[in-house]
């Protein structure tokens, strides 16, 4: 099986699967793995198949969200801001720590209101191991996701014909590319991730070497 066909099977595989299958994507691209624009592709995609279905896309994927981020809320809660230094740069973690006590609600609602490649994963790490407020860390994500799939499922439900066509005429296409993209987003993200940590390290580095 070559790896077009790989794609195509698993692009058939998501929308058999349906729901449930929103919820596999959210919990992997909120905890794990993330994967910018996986669960909105999905949503367009299974809502387009079954305009009539809306509603029941629009809960799912907004489930999904939820309780992917709520995993990695819990679990960062648990690690503190030491599990979040050595996640993040320091630099990054004093910024999110100044955004939080300024407006940590509007920093979670506007951040997954807002489509990829917005990193919403650091923000929902920071608010669990900063420790913020539990209900108002559902509030902020609950209030931006659901607003967030509104849109997506009623642009699918209104375009959906044109966008099974567009889907049916480049398969490929469309997959490869969104395949690229959130996998390039991904690494894009760690390698300057992995880049401010060096950074700063050869920074701290610099005033020792000038004392000695």
């Amino acid at each position: 099986m070559t790896e077009f066909a790989v794609l195509k099977f698993n692009l058939r595989w998501l929308v058999h699967l349906g729901g449930p299958g929103l919820i596999l994507i959210g919990i992997v691209d909120q905890s794990f793995v993330p994967l910018p624009g996986s669960l909105d592709f999905a949503t367009i995609v299974l809502t387009a198949g079954n305009p009539k279905w809306w509603p029941y896309y629009w809960f799912m994927a907004t489930a999904a969200a939820l309780l992917g981020a709520w995993i990695t809320y819990r679990i960062s809660r648990k690690g503190g801001q030491e599990a979040l230094e050595k996640r993040l740069p320091h630099s990054k973690v004093e910024k999110l720590v100044k955004g939080f006590e300024k407006g940590g609600f509007w920093a979670l609602f506007i951040g997954a209101l807002l489509p990829p490649p917005l990193p919403m994963v650091p923000l929902v790490v920071g608010a669990g191991a900063l420790q913020y407020p539990r209900r108002k860390f559902l509030l902020a994500l609950g209030s931006g996701r659901v607003l967030r799939y509104g849109i997506i499922v009623w642009l699918a439900q209104h375009y959906g014909r044109h966008i099974i066509r567009v889907l049916r005429q480049n398969e490929i296409l469309v997959i490869v590319s969104f395949v690229i993209f959130s996998v390039g987003a991904a690494l894009i993200g760690w390698l300057w991730t992995r880049h401010q940590k060096r950074k700063e390290v050869a920074q701290r580095g610099a005033p020792e070497q000038a004392a000695a």
